[in-house]
């Protein structure tokens, strides 16, 4: 079984995204293992970048703040090494094209690959330029994980058929942030989906609430939550991280 699809066999996964480095390293590492602790079964991590196209006001403050911490891939790579020595849950990270190709791909890959990252986000890549980076993910055993936004349409079945790892399901169009109501109809995309591959789908964008975590996860697979949890992290800076384990515990009860 592919790594990332363990995070599914027991249950529906909670999947927690936190950019790397905001407030700094050592509260993400705090903050991902709080999440772990409480029971989130899959971590994406972000590697911050100046022009984060998808995401939203939270996200992006969380890269500016990173990026004028300091952090760099190099020092996300370390890291994440260091991480990988009492974390064992998949970690996939998420990222821009632009981040890939300036490291240089197979370069970026390979260390993916020697530091245990388990898969690749990238929310720019359309699918029909997934061959620049998928042979060598393929290569180095580092699954290029795609994403269906409300805007596939006709593209879903192709998307879903030739998807690894998991599918990334964007639940609302625009850009990642809280969002009172979802009201994509998600019910037809995920019905194409379960027809085209066998792989998990979770949804991701928007979700905040254990409701609404609930409602998703009834749906699908599993639920991603990002800018809810970069919220609790830019209010309480290196306190944060009690406070992310408290709030992914009142998300993973209910799922």
């Amino acid at each position: 079984m592919n790594s990332i699809q363990s995070a599914f066999e027991n249950g529906k996964a909670f999947i927690a995204f936190i950019t790397c480095g905001d407030p700094d390293l050592e509260t993400t590492g705090e903050v991902v293992r709080e999440a772990v602790k409480n029971g989130a079964k899959l971590i994406e991590l972000g590697i911050p970048f100046s022009d984060p196209t998808a995401e939203g006001p939270v996200i992006q403050g969380a890269n500016i703040r990173a990026l004028s911490g300091g952090i760099t891939t190099d020092k996300v790579f370390s890291f994440v090494k260091e991480l990988r020595e009492d974390v064992s849950v998949p970690i996939v990270f998420m990222t821009y094209a632009n981040v890939v190709f300036s490291y240089g791909a197979e370069r970026f890959i390979s260390r993916c690959r020697d530091i245990g990252i388990n898969g690749l986000i990238l929310p720019d890549l359309p699918f029909e330029e997934k061959e620049e980076f998928a042979p060598v993910c393929r290569q180095y055993g580092v699954t290029l994980i795609s994403m269906i936004a409300p805007t596939s349409e006709n593209r879903i079945a192709m998307i879903a058929s030739e998807a690894e790892g998991f599918l990334y399901i964007v639940s609302s169009l625009g850009v990642t942030g809280v969002r009172g109501e979802i009201t994509t109809d998600l019910n037809s995309i995920i019905d194409v989906v379960r027809r085209s591959t066998s792989i998990p789908c979770a949804i991701g964008f928007g979700i905040s609430t254990p409701d609404q975590a609930k409602e998703m996860a009834a749906l699908s697979d599993g639920v991603i939550v990002g800018s809810a949890i970069v919220k609790i992290i830019e209010k309480y800076g290196r306190e944060a991280p009690k406070y992310v384990g408290e709030y992914v515990r009142s998300m993973t009860e209910n799922l």
